[in-house]
């Protein structure tokens, strides 16, 4: 695996290459620091044949859990299609957590209401936003005013959503709830301390212990390197497509694992497979100097 070193140096080289992208601060899908590598009790885990993504170095992520994210898929049966709480269990057990790990029901309420000690309902209201963005599958539609009407939108395995405004993008954008709750989750932010003073302790722990810790370099660079757009390219049997930075697989895992120590029921809501982006809604969002588009233009492209 390459060391955080190695990643930095790598950041140094692709920044380089996008120096007509502007370089923003790490967008809240990686959400943590490469300082958590420090940490013991990382679990190891070992690649399955066939387990190559068809994503490059950085948004591959570890190599040893890149089996773990979710794979491509065309078929309109299962976009965006939930993982199930089976698959969600099991994956959680890969990656080093378990049930008992998560945040008792009243815990999880009280931290994505603002309730419990030292509760802030602003902090808790970008966080349960941010759930909401991130288990945008079936079921679990977004809604936006768009031209005045109040519309649905299900995009999750896309790794794109629509704001309430009516504007696509990233999860990763700089406007996204999902990038700015970055402060809250980092070390010493609002989350730990909430963590600690309600007696959850032991489930920050556990995260930190998992393979979410490996991950997060992996995000920390895949989103510095990605300019506003915050898409990623996917190379597979000579298929060369575009998703979202939320599908990619460390982002995918690092989510992952913050949303199951909060509610495995919810984790079990993210997307199980990632599917391209439309080339049209690629180029327009490429385009666009802030990373979004308006949804009504392009919702025709998407299934």
């Amino acid at each position: 695996m390459p060391s955080s070193r190695h990643l930095l140096a790598l950041l140094r080289t692709r920044r380089e290459r996008h120096r007509r992208h502007r370089s923003g601060p790490i967008a809240a899908v990686s959400l943590l620091t490469v300082g958590l590598l420090a940490l013991t009790g990382v679990p190891t885990a070992h690649a399955e044949p066939g387990a190559n993504t068809g994503f490059a170095l950085p948004f591959s992520g570890a190599p040893a859990f890149e089996y773990v994210a979710p794979t491509k898929t065309t078929a309109p049966s299962k976009i965006n299609q939930p993982l199930g709480q089976k698959a969600a269990d099991a994956l959680a057990a890969r990656i080093g957590l378990h049930r008992s790990d998560a945040l008792s029901p009243k815990q999880a309420r009280d931290l994505v209401s603002g309730r419990g000690v030292g509760g802030d309902p602003q902090a808790a209201k970008t966080i349960d936003a941010s759930i909401a963005i991130l288990t945008n599958t079936v079921g679990r539609p977004m809604l936006s005013k768009i031209n005045g009407q109040v519309v649905p939108s299900v995009l999750g395995s896309y790794g794109v959503y629509v704001n309430t405004r009516g504007q696509l993008q990233s999860p990763a954008n700089a406007d996204a709830p999902t990038r700015k709750v970055n402060t809250l989750i980092a070390p010493g932010g609002y989350v730990g301390q909430w963590l600690r003073a309600n007696g959850a302790t032991h489930t920050l722990l556990a995260l930190y212990r998992s393979a979410y810790t490996v991950e997060v370099p992996f995000g920390f660079v895949a989103q510095q390197i990605s300019g506003d757009a915050q898409l990623v390219t996917n190379t597979k049997g000579g298929v060369t497509t575009t998703v979202g930075m939320s599908m990619a697989a460390p982002l995918w895992i690092v989510n992952f694992a913050l949303i199951y120590i909060v509610s495995p029921r919810l984790a079990a809501a993210m997307p199980a497979h990632w599917t391209p982006i439309p080339p049209e809604v690629v180029r327009a969002i490429e385009a666009s100097p802030t990373g979004q588009v308006p949804y009504a233009r392009y919702q025709q492209y998407f299934r």
